[in-house]
């Protein structure tokens, strides 16, 4: 997710917004904050938000410029009142190591201001005997700290922990504001709007975007809807030479089935006049004219064979030959 400002925030996490902003004008934000959530709901980029709102150099009504010393180091990690703790890449737990530094960092004033923020995200990873050592700080904070958890899993950190936090809930984004938030950051419409339905998630969709693999898988579902909408095109070849070999394993297959069933549904909602939910939304003419030598019925089958399918996938049957079963079967409804 690219950088939170609180007019993003407020349009993706209303509540959470609202109890943030209000806490900063009355100047009574709690020592410590526990923000929870499922993944890409914006839960890290809001505790930087905060840093920033909290230490911005040139403030605006409120809100941090962004543009400043103080913003930048925060946004890059850099800012010697800021502490970021995190499970190290491939770690499995925040070790022991990374909160004793914490621990020790909470005995000092800040370095350039009178605040000092610490952020620790993936909370639940925190071994037992961390979380009983951070529970000291919480229990009884030192003056102008602010502590600012993470978690995915709330259920996965000790009671003690949740109790003396307070619990702001991030919920799922939709798939919309997933879209959004990766044009916003520069992604192409029509990969944004096919990786945001695929996950639901704005990390997943971010990384899926940046697989070169994705445009050209999505280019190849398309080659394969035009071939099994023209009985002159027959595409069983396609697929041995061009469509197999791309989609070269379970997980990739199990997309491709996913981006052909956006298609069959694209053309349900043009069948049912909703326009707005067509996920193809650059291919409307192309829809539109298969539209007029499919019924309804025939689209519904054809979105059947694709689940059955998936599902065939899912039971580990050979990839090639549960794309032969489907093909055979798709080109048969025209």
């Amino acid at each position: 997710m690219a950088g939170m400002n609180w007019e993003t925030l407020t349009g993706q996490q209303k509540i959470v917004s609202r109890v943030l902003r209000h806490a900063l004008e009355r100047q009574e934000l709690a020592h410590a904050y526990l923000f929870e959530g499922s993944r890409g709901t914006g839960k890290r980029q809001t505790a930087l938000l905060l840093a920033q709102t909290l230490l911005c150099e040139a403030p605006e009504n409120g809100a941090p410029c962004q543009q400043c010393r103080n913003c930048r180091r925060i946004a890059s990690g850099n800012h010697p009142d800021v502490i970021r703790i995190a499970p190290e890449e491939g770690a499995a737990t925040i070790k022991k190591e990374q909160i004793a530094y914490l621990m020790k960092e909470f005995t000092f004033h800040g370095v350039e201001s009178a605040k000092k923020i610490f952020i620790i995200e993936e909370a639940e990873k925190m071994t037992t005997q961390a979380e009983n050592s951070l529970l000291k700080f919480i229990e009884e904070p030192h003056e102008g700290t602010l502590a600012l958890l993470t978690t995915d899993h709330i259920h996965q950190l000790l009671d003690t922990i949740i109790s003396r936090c307070q619990v702001l809930t991030f919920l799922p984004l939709t798939d919309r504001a997933v879209e959004s938030a990766l044009e916003e950051a520069g992604q192409p419409h029509q990969l944004a709007r096919l990786a945001a339905e695929l996950t639901h998630d704005e990390s997943e969709a971010a990384a899926l975007c940046a697989d070169p693999w994705f445009a050209g898988a999505r280019a190849q579902v398309l080659q394969l809807v035009l071939k099994l909408s023209n009985s002159a095109e027959p595409a069983l070849p396609f697929i041995y030479e061009k469509f197999s070999p791309d989609f070269d394993s379970n997980q990739r297959m199990i997309i491709g089935l996913d981006l052909l069933l956006f298609w069959y549904k694209d053309l349900m909602s043009l069948q049912l006049d909703r326009t707005g939910a067509v996920i193809y939304d650059d291919q409307t003419d192309v829809l539109r004219n298969q539209l007029i030598r499919l019924s309804r019925d025939q689209i519904l089958q054809s979105m059947e064979l694709i689940m059955s399918a998936r599902k065939q996938l899912d039971a580990h049957v050979n990839g090639l030959s549960v794309l032969e079963w489907l093909v055979i079967r798709l080109g048969g409804i025209r």
